[in-house]
């Protein structure tokens, strides 16, 4: 089967669902509007960036005619958009079919609340042949689009649970960090304000006046980085909290295997993140926010805790609570390695994508 992409490969997400498919022997093209910057170029996968105007609308513009010679060139069975905003966009216009949109969230999501985004993302997502997301709340935010739902399927991401595992802590890497025995606490979101980084930072000088010890381990990048930085000083927590930078997809396991416990502050999720899925699968206990679907995925004082958005008082009490009771932190991480094995395994959600891909190429043959 021959599949064309269009999808950022500066996204691990997409990297991470073309190369499932690469990896099983499919013939795959992919279309980009950014570099590959999330890792090696894949086996047996062309890859082809667009380069296009800073101004967005001029770059889809451009990109459009490119686009439709590429698949023309191709021939793909299916064509595949990843993100209902400008890539869904992109292939809608090409008018190649059968056309598959992946919903990200965010592009929906946002839609539903922006003049100018909704009909673009509308008109991409009616002209798909089948949508997958990662929500029961985005199909229904995309029914309110007046999508058809009896073409939404939902398809987690999923999580690679053989990369994503519990293990003894990486001892170099603790030293590295200059953690050593130090309970150590990780953050994984990017340093954007929809992420709210700053009411862990606000939290931490809660937690360290219980556990004086401990260490905050913030990863990414983001436009806040400066602002955060200097957030750690004024609140006088520098020197209990480390910004790491963007960490590779080849050594997050080990991060989250050194890790005690793993916190996001997100103002807004669609389905489960990413990070929050590869926590859990490496065995930690997680503190995340009550927002999106994350009250199905954890449930409060069973393998973590759900606390409301900007309040870093109750994320700071909850900390301190998995700090003092290590019983606690062991039993919930527990409970969420088998959760991500059973409800987001990575390899049994691309199983059931590609089960769609050989009914909808039976379907169109």
């Amino acid at each position: 089967m021959k599949l064309v992409y269009l999808a950022g490969a500066d996204s691990i997400h997409s990297y991470r669902w073309i190369k499932y498919f690469a990896d099983k022997g499919y013939d795959i093209y992919w279309i980009s509007l950014a570099p590959l910057t999330v890792g090696d170029r894949i086996k047996n996968v062309d890859i082809t960036e667009i380069k296009g105007f800073p101004i967005k609308i001029l770059s889809i513009a451009t990109s459009m005619f490119k686009v439709r010679e590429l698949i023309k060139n191709n021939k793909p069975d299916i064509l595949h958009a990843h993100y209902a905003g400008t890539y869904g966009l992109l292939g809608a216009m090409s008018q190649f079919h059968p056309f598959i949109v992946t919903a990200w969230g965010s592009d929906v999501l946002s839609a539903g609340r922006d003049i100018i985004k909704r009909p673009l993302v509308r008109f991409a997502l009616n002209k798909a042949d089948l949508i997958t997301c990662d929500a029961a709340h985005m199909r229904n935010t995309m029914m309110k689009l007046g999508v058809n739902d009896k073409k939404i399927r939902i398809i987690y991401f999923g999580t690679d649970t053989n990369k994503f595992h519990s293990g003894e802590r990486c001892r170099s890497l603790r030293q590295k960090l200059g953690i050593f025995d130090s309970p150590m606490i990780i953050s994984l979101r990017s340093l954007e304000p929809i992420y709210d980084v700053e009411t862990l930072i606000k939290a931490i000088s809660l937690v360290l006046k219980e556990a004086p010890d401990a260490k905050f381990v913030i990863a990414g990048k983001g436009s806040q980085e400066e602002y955060l930085k200097n957030l750690t000083k004024s609140q006088g927590v520098a020197g209990s909290t480390l910004f790491v930078g963007q960490i590779t997809n080849d050594e997050l396991p080990r991060y989250l295997r050194s890790s005690d416990i793993y916190v996001s502050t997100s103002l807004s999720d669609a389905g489960l993140s990413a990070s929050t899925a590869e926590a859990m699968a490496s065995g930690l206990p997680v503190i995340i926010t009550e927002t999106g679907e994350n009250r199905l995925w954890v449930k409060d004082g069973e393998n973590g805790f759900l606390i409301s958005v900007k309040n870093p008082e109750i994320l700071a009490e909850k900390i301190v609570v998995l700090l003092k009771e290590n019983s606690m932190r062991a039993k919930y991480g527990d409970r969420n390695r088998k959760i991500i094995e059973e409800r987001n395994n990575y390899y049994v959600e691309m199983g059931k994508m590609e089960r769609i891909y050989k009914e909808i190429k039976k379907r169109s043959a």
